[in-house]
């Protein structure tokens, strides 16, 4: 504040004695409420200025893998195929015209994989990168209409809300469905009785994965006569379905079992492993699980995740753009404290992971567990270096009542 007495406010004009507080700058001054004045005007400014805009960004598929590449390690597959359906659908919307007589089907995705490998995180990063809106959903939650749960067109509700309620802007959005493999009826024959949350959900996705318009309450819940719908079509709607299809190996592998009469045909055996039986996944084996073949047939572009291993552990703790050792060092930066992690330590981290099978996403839980007692002493920290040690990890992990991790001393 300026200590002299004929100093002025260089907006208002008034002078000291006139207003409770005078702050000086380089070469000019400004008082208490022309400070407020012009914080009321920014938070106008800035409250005009949209969420969204209305136009989407059409990235080639290298483009599109590469910004993957940033966020998401390892799946060098996926990440192509992904590329791939997400160009030629937008690509679809933005430059096809129909009046060649041609009509381009839609190219929805069936991501296969484990948990906690990255099929969220896909989904997310490329509705992040072209600008459109998101909808994540659980196909658990979702019932036939009429029993207790929710409507498949919440599907849509969901979308809707992403999209500010923009009708035009969700309808070039993605959605995407985890878990779709709790929803595969459960056996290979037609249901001769009522499967609420099975195949009669697949049925109700029917209408929606292939494009038709739909009634959609805006605020969700479920529907009944006097309510208002909002009509969304879902042609241009670009959904990514996943799920871990745990079992699927055993159909892969029945299906490569080939035997001859006297002699056992070993030679494509030998070539197969156990643990990437993923690779060789094709659309019968989705059906043989459980979903129906018109389910099927409406997601063309089916991949596979790998389970990741040590070193794709490791590599997402400390390499991604928005790793997770990254978010805690800021965490800890804000209070001034430098966060360090030994090699051992993040080899601790990574085998709780993997002996929980937690994947990727138990790697946030671990790290939560290890740190929380720092993150509450944080604010009264009087050392400016903090470092994690594998025996600190391990340590951590014990007090927790969480069973002793099996790592190399």
């Amino acid at each position: 504040m300026s200590k002299g007495t004929n100093i002025h406010c260089s907006f208002c004009g008034r002078s000291k004695s006139q207003v409770r507080l005078l702050i000086e700058g380089q070469s000019a001054h400004i008082c208490n409420s022309c400070v407020n004045q012009a914080k009321d005007i920014v938070e106008e400014e800035i409250t005009v200025i949209p969420k969204k805009t209305s136009e989407f960004y059409l990235k080639s598929p290298r483009e599109i893998k590469n910004y993957l590449d940033l966020y998401v390690i390892g799946q060098e597959r996926a990440k192509k195929v992904m590329s791939v359906a997400v160009y030629n659908h937008f690509k679809r919307i933005q430059r096809h015209q129909s009046n060649s007589g041609v009509v381009l089907q839609k190219s929805n995705v069936l991501l296969v994989g484990p948990t906690g490998t990255g099929k969220t995180l896909m989904a997310q990063t490329i509705a992040r990168l072209l600008n459109v809106p998101i909808a994540i959903v659980d196909a658990t939650v979702l019932t036939e209409a009429g029993y207790v749960g929710e409507d498949v067109e919440s599907i849509l509700t969901r979308l809707l809300q992403a999209a500010d309620h923009n009708v035009e802007n969700a309808q070039k959005g993605i959605v995407f469905i985890d878990e779709i493999d709790k929803i595969a009826r459960k056996s290979g024959n037609p249901s001769i009785t009522r499967d609420v949350s099975g195949e009669g959900v697949q049925q109700g996705l029917l209408k929606l994965l292939e494009g038709s318009v739909v009634n959609v309450p805006p605020k969700g819940g479920r529907k009944h006569p006097e309510q208002k719908f909002v009509e969304i079509d879902t042609t241009n709607i670009l959904f990514i379905t996943g799920g871990a299809f745990d079992g699927i190996e055993r159909i892969i592998s029945k299906r490569f079992n080939f035997q001859s009469i006297g002699y056992k045909n070993e030679t494509k055996q030998d070539q197969i492993k156990e643990d990437q039986l993923l690779k060789y996944i094709i659309p019968r084996d989705v059906r043989e699980y459980g979903l129906i073949p018109e389910i099927v047939g409406r997601l063309p572009m089916v991949t596979y995740l790998n389970q990741l291993d040590r070193k794709a552990l490791i590599d997402i703790l400390t390499k991604p753009k928005n790793a997770i050792v990254d978010q805690y060092k800021l965490i800890f930066s804000l209070d001034g404290v430098k966060l360090r992690f030994t090699k051992g330590a993040l080899d601790a981290i990574v085998d709780k992971s993997i002996e929980d099978n937690l994947g990727a996403r138990g790697l946030r839980s671990i790290c939560e567990t290890v740190l929380t007692d720092a993150m509450f002493n944080l604010p009264e920290f009087t050392q400016k270096d903090f470092l994690v040690t594998k025996q600190y990890v391990i340590r951590k992990l014990a007090n927790n009542e969480i069973p002793g991790l099996k790592v190399a001393s």
